[in-house]
């Protein structure tokens, strides 16, 4: 019995030494109704949510209307039209409040979503070719320019790739 006392004053204590660090990290958000937030935009390798590329890009889109609370971690909000297929209730964890400067958001309305929050980036023009030389191979790469984004988030890409992708930006 002693034993079992011991096992389990040291594993309460493993426990709140745990919860200590992870309280740090940790922030309990509550909004009210009719209060404004974004929408966190989740990177994931290979798949373009909101149409976000680049790790210099917006992370939060749109401004929406929180309308009505759901539970202490669920919020419904007011979505536009182009977003009909998303279901409108979003965890808390997801959403930030609007605060200052809005500039930094980017409007859906210019992206086409689909029902799986994605859309496909399509080149635009090529701005630059490099080639840089290693010990043994030399790997051809073009600055491409993408649909929807800013000469300053152009993307270094494969040559062999994009003109396996996208010959009509070689003609």
């Amino acid at each position: 019995m002693e034993k079992v006392k011991i096992i389990k004053e040291r594993l309460k204590a493993a426990q709140s030494l745990q919860k200590s660090y992870s309280d740090v990290h940790r922030r309990d958000f509550e909004f009210k109704v009719d209060d404004w937030v974004v929408l966190k935009v989740s990177p994931m390798k290979g798949i373009m949510q909101f149409g976000k590329k680049g790790k210099l890009s917006p992370r939060y889109v749109g401004q929406y209307k929180i309308i009505q609370r759901i539970d202490q971690v669920a919020y419904k909000l007011e979505l536009p039209p182009e977003l009909s297929l998303v279901h409108p209730v979003f965890h808390v964890s997801i959403l930030r409040r609007v605060v200052g400067d809005s500039s930094a958001i980017v409007p859906v309305e210019t992206i086409e979503v689909n029902e799986e929050l994605s859309y496909e980036e399509v080149p635009v023009a090529i701005l630059d070719r490099q080639v840089r030389k290693l010990r043994y191979k030399k790997i051809a790469s073009v600055k491409l320019l993408w649909r929807n984004q800013q000469v300053e988030e152009a993307t270094w890409e494969a040559e062999d790739e994009i003109k396996k992708k996208y010959p009509h930006l070689f003609e």
